[in-house]
């Protein structure tokens, strides 16, 4: 699963670039450059996802294919509470504490987008979720 979401930028006659998220409609921002507006939208991005976290608001799966979108990803925690938790599907919290042998509230900070977890924690949670963590660099 990739956590890149579709957003449209559009060109503003003034100058500058208009950024709005197609699965998003709160998660908007602009930039004088297009490298401006696409650091700005990682970082409203960002920011959108761990707000719908933290008030726990659903989070849809990025829409696939979207004509003339750019794919934008969030910060690195943010992508991987999203994908435990896409992963862990209906499973609980204390069943995957039980099967990482640790505490509720440890595996509770792997679901806060503001904690730091080591990769060997990520590829523990992974291996008992039965997935593979893999890293990529952009």
């Amino acid at each position: 699963m990739s956590i890149s979401y579709p957003a449209t930028f559009q060109a503003e006659p003034t100058g500058g670039f208009c950024v709005k998220f197609v699965d998003l409609t709160e998660a908007f921002t602009e930039g004088d450059t297009m490298e401006e507006a696409l650091f700005n939208a990682a970082e409203v991005l960002t920011l959108t996802l761990q707000g719908r976290i933290e008030e726990g608001l659903a989070i849809q799966e990025p829409s696939q294919n979207v004509a003339g979108a750019h794919y934008v990803t969030p910060d690195a925690k943010t992508q991987a509470v999203l994908l435990l938790r896409h992963a862990r599907g209906t499973r609980t919290l204390a069943d995957l504490a039980r099967a990482l042998n640790t505490s509720w509230p440890q595996v509770k900070r792997l679901e806060d987008p503001h904690h730091w977890p080591s990769l060997k924690t990520l590829d523990r949670a992974a291996r008992v979720l039965g997935k593979r963590l893999v890293l990529t660099l952009e």
